[in-house]
């Protein structure tokens, strides 16, 4: 007879190392196809990557820098967490962090006078509730409709960027650049009280890491310590399943992209807060695209998102002083986190297709035995 507890038990071992090694696998294989293409351009890629974590994570200086970076990445990668276990996918981030940005920056600029206890938790309600409401509407169509959220927050986001783009060149243009005949596309400079405080003196590591690893435990104990969050799992592992179990599903599709949206917005505010303390013109730097790859790479759990994308910060920091030390070209850098991007996506496909196929290998053995 097959032990069936002491087989699940190994079952389930055996699916969480391969989830734990297989996208940290693929970050190896991106780097040796890259140090391919640095022999080919005659540049040694041992003292290559040497540059680049050495300046990651080789100072103290760099790490901090990595810690800001893997900031937005972390709460971005939640809200990708909580939307793929919903079999939904949340490819409009970057909006998201827009809409979150400005609305946030909005409150900071129009109460300079209220308390910093009580305008920073504001302005990160504001940010919250914009990215929500940007992330909600893909999802009340993904849910009543059947639209293809894919395509619809696409979409959204080129509606986001061209909104900051006309509010960034006239309502929220700052006064002073105008006076001086500059007009920067930027917001005026938030006041001092909004500001997110420095961990750090003299670096930009700031307070929203704090906010950021809090928000990963709470992720977690949602998703698997309530039952909105086992009901959300639950339309993710069999949608006709939990409608026969009387779950709605077209609910928890559009509270998995609302909640998605609501943290990429927060990464937006957060980021202006703790770092520009202003909305600059291409302040998102891509997080909503590279925290779907980080979020692929922490295995889509929350707590493993923490060491994905500090890593991934860390890729982020290290491959601009790999160029600026081994003056290598731009495009290359670019290409490099693009393998990334390509043999992360690889290695996660590839565990899907791995847990599949041994799970219906496993229900056969216990059937039999």
């Amino acid at each position: 007879m097959v032990n069936k507890r002491v087989t699940l038990s190994n079952d389930r071992w055996f699916e969480f190392g391969l989830k734990a090694t297989f996208p940290f696998l693929g970050v190896i294989a991106a780097l040796m196809v890259s140090a391919v293409v640095l022999i080919i351009l005659g540049v040694n890629p041992v003292r290559a990557y040497a540059s680049m974590f050495y300046g990651a994570f080789g100072t103290l200086g760099g790490l901090y820098q990595s810690l800001v970076k893997a900031t937005p990445l972390l709460l971005v990668g939640l809200g990708i967490c909580i939307a793929f276990k919903a079999s939904v996918i949340n490819v409009g981030g970057e909006g998201q962090i827009i809409m979150g940005a400005l609305a946030g920056t909005s409150i900071a600029l129009a109460l300079p006078g209220v308390p910093g206890w009580l305008l920073v938790p504001l302005g990160l309600l504001a940010g919250f509730m914009a990215g929500a409401f940007w992330g909600f509407i893909p999802g009340i169509l993904k849910a009543r409709f059947r639209v293809n959220e894919i395509l619809s927050t696409i979409m959204m986001n080129s509606i986001a960027l061209q909104f900051m783009n006309f509010l960034l060149q006239g309502p929220m243009m700052d006064p002073e650049g105008v006076s001086a005949g500059t007009f920067l596309a930027q917001t005026a400079r938030l006041p001092a009280n909004a500001w997110l405080p420095r961990i750090v003196p003299r670096t930009l590591l700031h307070a929203g890491v704090y906010v950021a690893l809090a928000l990963a435990v709470a992720v977690y104990v949602f998703l698997w310590r309530t039952t909105i969050g086992y009901e959300i799992r639950a339309v993710g592992l069999n949608p006709n399943a939990s409608r026969y179990s009387a779950i709605n599903v077209p609910f928890n599709q559009a509270l998995s992209m609302t909640l998605a949206g609501g943290l990429a917005g927060m990464a937006g505010i957060i980021e202006v807060l703790g770092v520009h303390r202003r909305i600059l013109e291409g302040f998102s730097g891509g997080y909503g695209f590279t925290g779907i790859v980080a979020a692929l790479l922490g295995s889509l759990h929350p707590l493993g998102l923490i060491p994905a994308s500090v890593l991934f910060g860390g890729l982020l920091v290290g491959s601009n002083t790999m160029q600026r030390s081994m003056q290598v070209p731009s495009a290359l850098i670019q290409a490099i986190l693009g393998l990334v991007v390509l043999f992360v996506s690889g290695a996660s496909l590839g565990i899907q297709q791995i847990i599949k196929k041994r799970r219906i290998t496993l229900t056969t053995v216990l059937k039999e035995g």
